[in-house]
């Protein structure tokens, strides 16, 4: 929303605004009718076009923020922050500086000097032109989520019935109707009912199966999510039923706001894959190595160009040679440049690329090329039970594929606010334990605390989901896979691998074809580097040693 929560209570009616704060107090929690007192409107009139005015100086409007993403030149910087692109960055300038000089002191310029620097730029290029695509698709999760929001409401302002409202124009204190059919606008807490039920499809923010009966009785202010059967949220629908509705939240406060909040968080915290960091490991080796030889040569070549007489056991006459001191320094930088293999990223991108069609035979559709190696490395799955292993179906017979047939689970069951309860050495200490665990009635949150204390511990993380409410954990997992028949946009957008058939054992597979694709491209690397790299045995055996 335009200003957001933190400039509530900014105004004159400052007193007022705090207790409208749905994080001030729990609006499920009390009456309709003192919820109406609370926010100083009743459902017959709603508010007055100045107590409007008034609401949107200090709320703004019902909107998810705009976050501007980062611009293509910061982009294109990005994709040269790696050691090993740095390296053959600097490597194509001296060689192309080399064959400038050579050409100029020979008095005739080779072209043949030049394809080895023109050819390191084009990889460059082409490896930042991939990388930039794949980044820039990164905000898409965001774009779907709003996508989701309804556009218009039907409210009562002036004791008048404003049929289509633009839903930006919401404020809280408004009085909504709704029916059957429709988008919830905002978060909402019922008033009463018209019909003689009212049931609300909310599986993709909540990740219940079915429907949802909601009531005008309020509940415990403690309750989870789904516990609140008094409260409609921004993004699901109406699938049967009429009521009346007081909106309590807006924009970045509602339940979908704080979704894309998380979805902001973790594109901002995406890690490198497991063969980045390796690669980057070998990068700083090699640029060690490179500068070695380039000490070594010119050392070992420092007679040629530098001597001196002994005279009464002490050096004198020094005599100096520039042009051979530049000649041994050209071959000491020909050597480092001859030692970089340049070749190493068209390698890794025809590697993966080769990868994605394999995985696509297997109805794993990988929207993002390091995904593939990141699925070979993954060491735990975390999946989204609702949708993704039952299909709505909470089937006893999906959960044994992750416990034993006549394993005890009630010691390995929680639920996501129990977790959260947990001190922090505890939560790590039930993660680790060995075989599988079950979270019920996790939120969003949840889910992505979870992923981000495991991948904290060292864990290779693939988080799998459908609804709206896996967003949070698909974007921060090591690899998110979506499900491609049953699943949202928003969890496709926020993921890097989406299923076609919505099967978790294709998961499974995939997982397994991820593994032989990982382990073929090192021994592809290892050998491109034995036959690329003219240096020492000694010199070989600690690059490999890396990867």
């Amino acid at each position: 929303m335009g200003k957001g929560g933190e400039d509530y209570g900014k105004s004159e009616n400052s007193g007022s605004s705090k207790e409208m704060d749905g994080d001030s107090f729990a609006a499920w929690s009390i009456d309709a009718r003192e919820c109406e007192e609370k926010y100083e409107v009743s459902r017959e009139h709603g508010l007055s076009g100045g107590d409007v005015e008034k609401r949107r100086e200090i709320y703004g409007f019902n909107e998810l923020e705009k976050h501007d993403g980062p611009s293509i030149f910061r982009l294109v910087l990005d994709q040269f922050n790696d050691t090993l692109v740095r390296i053959l960055l600097v490597a194509a300038v001296v060689s192309f500086v080399l064959a400038l000089f050579d050409g100029n002191e020979g008095g005739e310029m080779e072209i043949t000097a030049f394809v080895e620097p023109l050819v390191i730029f084009l990889i460059l290029i082409v490896n930042a032109i991939v990388g930039v695509w794949q980044e820039n698709n990164a905000e898409k999760a965001l774009d779907a989520l709003k996508e989701i929001q309804s556009e218009h409401a039907s409210v009562i302002r002036d004791g008048k019935k404003i049929s289509h409202l633009p839903a930006k124009e919401l404020v809280p204190g408004d009085i909504v109707e709704l029916r059957v059919g429709d988008k919830i606008p905002a978060d909402m807490r019922v008033l009463s009912l018209i019909s003689s039920t009212l049931r609300v499809e909310q599986g993709s923010l909540t990740g219940e199966s079915e429907a949802v009966s909601k009531t005008t009785k309020a509940v415990a202010a403690d309750v989870d999510i789904q516990g609140k059967k008094c409260v409609v949220f921004a993004g699901t629908t109406v699938v049967n039923g009429n009521c009346i509705c007081l909106v309590t939240q807006i924009g970045m406060n509602t339940e979908i706001g704080k979704v894309h909040a998380q979805i902001q968080e973790a594109a901002e915290s995406e890690d490198d894959t497991p063969l980045k960091k390796k690669l980057n490991e070998f990068g700083e080796a090699l640029t060690v190595i490179i500068l070695v030889i380039c000490f070594l040569v010119w050392v070992i070549n420092v007679k040629y160009f530098l001597t001196w007489d002994i005279v009464d056991g002490w050096p004198r006459n020094f005599k100096f040679s520039f042009e051979k001191c530049t000649y041994y320094f050209e071959i000491a930088v020909a050597l480092a440049v001859a030692a970089i293999p340049e070749g190493l990223p068209a390698v890794i991108t025809t590697c993966l690329a080769l990868g994605t069609r394999k995985m696509a035979a297997k109805n794993a559709l990988v929207r993002k090329l390091p995904s593939v190696e990141t699925l070979g490395c993954t060491t735990v799955i975390c999946s989204d039970k609702t949708g993704t292993l039952t299909t709505n179906q909470m089937a006893v017979a999906k959960l044994v594929r992750v416990f034993g047939r006549h394993e005890d689970i009630s010691s390995r069951s929680l639920t996501g606010k129990e977790f959260m309860e947990l001190s922090s050495q505890d939560k790590e200490n039930y993660l680790n334990q060995d075989g599988g665990l079950l979270f019920s009635r996790a939120e969003p949150r949840h889910k992505q605390e979870i992923v981000r204390l495991l991948k904290d511990s060292g864990e290779v993380v693939a988080m799998t989901g459908d609804g709206v409410n896996d967003a949070p954990a698909l974007k921060l997992a090591d690899i998110g896979i979506a499900m491609g028949i049953a699943g949202t946009e928003v969890a496709k957008e926020a993921s890097d691998m989406v299923l076609a058939d919505d099967n978790f054992s294709t998961i499974v597979s995939a997982v397994g074809e991820g593994r032989s694709i990982y382990n073929n491209m090192k021994a592809f690397i290892r050998s491109y580097i034995y036959t690329s790299i003219p240096s020492s045995p000694a010199y070989l055996v600690r690059i490999l040693s890396i990867l």
